[in-house]
């Protein structure tokens, strides 16, 4: 973890990797009270068969804040109102949701909403 003088990281040398079940992982970078993570879900990845089991709880609890810059994912809400998002899409997503990629193509995203995220609890 990095120190709190510190004022930049590069995401490419994480302080923390967290890899899901299966189909990627979750790059966390944190200086002092501020943590950012770069997701890379692979093709196949769903937060109900890959996160699930390490979050132990029904749907997603994390509040996601952040932006997609490749691939798609569709995210459904708790209520199964459903959002759509791709390259570009700046995102709020609240708690209570399942997701999953669409299509071949990883879903890269930053997210500001991650310093639980995908850790055992």
């Amino acid at each position: 973890m990095s120190t709190t003088l510190e004022r930049k990281r590069n995401i490419d040398t994480p302080d923390e990797t967290r890899p899901f079940k299966a189909h990627g992982r979750m790059d966390v970078v944190t200086l002092g009270d501020f943590t950012l993570g770069r997701g890379v879900f692979e093709a196949g990845w769903r937060w109900s068969e890959d996160v699930k089991p390490i979050a132990g709880t029904e749907s997603c609890q994390t509040r996601h804040t952040g932006l997609c810059l490749s691939g798609q994912m569709t995210i459904r809400y708790d209520d199964g109102t459903e959002l759509d998002i791709g390259p570009g899409d700046v995102l709020v997503i609240e708690p209570g949701h399942d997701a999953w990629v669409v299509g071949d193509e990883p879903c890269v995203m930053f997210d500001t909403g991650v310093a639980a995220y995908a850790k055992p609890h």
